[in-house]
């Protein structure tokens, strides 16, 4: 014998889901969000988000690449201990200065995908800190991968940024659908 539960009333965001897909299709709706202040966003799609970061890292890597062939032609003898502190600055400062570029949320791979790399907290741009988001993207992310594949967890810290669809965010917003406000009421302008 099953027993019928009760009825729950749908939450905002579950309400919002329905206006939006019957506003702007079941695609964006399906990801919809909100940042912490409430405003909705739709949050860039897994592949766009994996293809953004492999666009930047194929940079990072050729632009590495291309400075450790220019310190080889330019001093080709230098001592390996200069040679190992150059190599090691490569590595951390190309992203770094890469980073510079991406202080509106987006550098080359994001263009290609059309995301952007925005606060959680409200969507703001990222902005000073962009370069140490990129080292973080370029040297900290495939090494929490390869923690992840070997040991089979990793602590997780706190969510700072999120890649954002800008064309169906923007979308959603002249749509007007703005923000999630009271229990049960999405503030949609018209």
């Amino acid at each position: 014998m099953t027993v019928a539960r009760p009825h729950r009333p749908p939450t905002p965001m579950e309400t919002a889901k329905q206006h939006v897909e019957q506003a702007l299709g079941t695609k964006i709706a399906k990801r919809l969000d909100t940042y912490e202040d409430g405003t909705f966003f739709v949050s860039a799609g897994e592949w766009a988000r994996l293809l953004a970061w492999f666009v930047d890292f194929l940079v990072y890597l050729f632009c590495a690449v291309g400075g450790f062939v220019a310190l080889a032609v330019a001093k080709p003898d230098v001592s390996d201990g200069v040679a190992a502190l150059a190599m090691l600055g490569l590595l951390v400062g190309v992203p770094v200065l890469y980073g510079l570029f991406y202080g509106n949320g987006r550098v080359l791979g994001a263009l290609l995908t059309g995301t952007r790399l925005v606060r959680v907290r409200n969507g703001d741009r990222i902005g000073a800190w962009a370069c140490w988001a990129m080292l973080v993207r370029t040297l900290l992310f495939p090494i929490l991968l390869v923690a992840l594949t070997t040991t089979g967890s990793v602590g997780v810290g706190s969510l700072r940024r999120i890649s954002v669809d800008d064309a169906a965010t923007r979308q959603l917003h002249v749509a007007g659908f703005l923000r999630l406000t009271t229990p049960g009421s999405v503030d949609q302008r018209r």
